[in-house]
């Protein structure tokens, strides 16, 4: 059961580091501030890597082409996800961003069945059917939702955001089963190092390539930047955890409490009002986890 806490801590870690990276994103472009994702977040990674290792006196499993290639398409899809995502922010806000976003969960359900296999129970799916429609509900402010509310800017960066990030899920846990170990927690921190590492040569290499005004930028925000590496590798440390002991989808389901974390710090970090019918949306999310929980047990 190691994924259930890993999964709240990663929705955690993961609403936290989008705030204050919301807060970088004035200062860099969108391609800059995906960077301090991952150029401040690889040291972290590396850290938690070497001391798993150290503390299980373990060794590195045999590292082949197929991880390799699994973990480039995973960095490759989260680089677009949050590039979406921090667009999204620039049409809407932080909440409805990150709503739109959290349609992952039943994305997640539709691309794990068709791709890995995984099957869920009727009450998961049920769950997750219901912790969308109060993501939806909060994404919409508590207005009636739209054809229009879904086909703008926002909301096409946020599902494309979510689409991303599934793809990513499923690109970590394949890389995990190409290792030759059973160790679930060591693959998946060896999956972040290496996911990293190809994240900061991806996009550092096209920042570099074609906003290299934006380098020294990267550097003097290093204060807040670094807390968004920080912050980005725990949350990606907890959900490659998840998604290598559990099925993606039920572990996306559970990660929906995210909008609800995401609330508390629009409301008192970013200072971003609040709208009517939030209450509603929230009590739907946190019902469809719940089911979703009871449903994958």
């Amino acid at each position: 059961m190691i994924w259930l806490p890993a999964t709240l801590l990663a929705a955690l870690f993961q609403a936290w580091r989008t705030a204050v990276q919301q807060r970088v994103r004035a200062d860099l472009s969108v391609n800059a501030a995906g960077l301090v994702r991952y150029l401040y977040g690889l040291p972290v990674g590396l850290v938690l890597l070497g001391a798993y290792l150290t503390w299980r006196s373990a060794e590195l499993p045999a590292i082949h082409a197929p991880f390799l290639a699994y973990c480039a398409a995973a960095g490759f899809a989260q680089i677009i996800g949050t590039n979406l995502l921090l667009m999204a922010f620039g049409y809407r806000n932080y909440v409805a961003g990150t709503a739109f976003a959290k349609t992952e969960a039943m994305q997640g359900a539709l691309l794990a069945f068709l791709l890995l296999g995984e099957l869920l129970s009727w009450l998961t799916i049920f769950g997750i059917a219901v912790g969308v429609v109060g993501v939806m509900i909060v994404a919409a402010g508590g207005q009636r939702l739209r054809l229009p509310d879904i086909i703008q800017p926002a909301a096409l960066c946020g599902l494309g955001a979510g689409l991303g990030f599934t793809m990513t899920s499923i690109f970590v846990k394949s890389a995990s089963l190409e290792l030759e170990t059973s160790d679930k927690l060591l693959a998946a921190l060896l999956a972040l190092v290496a996911v990293q590492t190809w994240q900061t040569l991806m996009q550092g290499g096209y920042v570099l390539w074609r906003e290299r005004e934006q380098l020294p930028r990267v550097i003097a925000t290093w204060r807040t930047s670094g807390q968004v590496g920080l912050l980005a590798a725990l949350g990606s440390a907890c959900w490659f955890t998840g998604f290598a002991t559990a099925p993606v989808a039920l572990v996306r389901a559970v990660g929906q409490v995210e909008v609800i974390l995401t609330l508390g710090f629009s409301r008192f970090y970013l200072k971003e009002a609040r709208k009517p019918g939030e209450a509603l949306g929230l009590i739907l999310v946190g019902l469809g986890v719940v089911l979703a929980l009871i449903g994958g047990l």
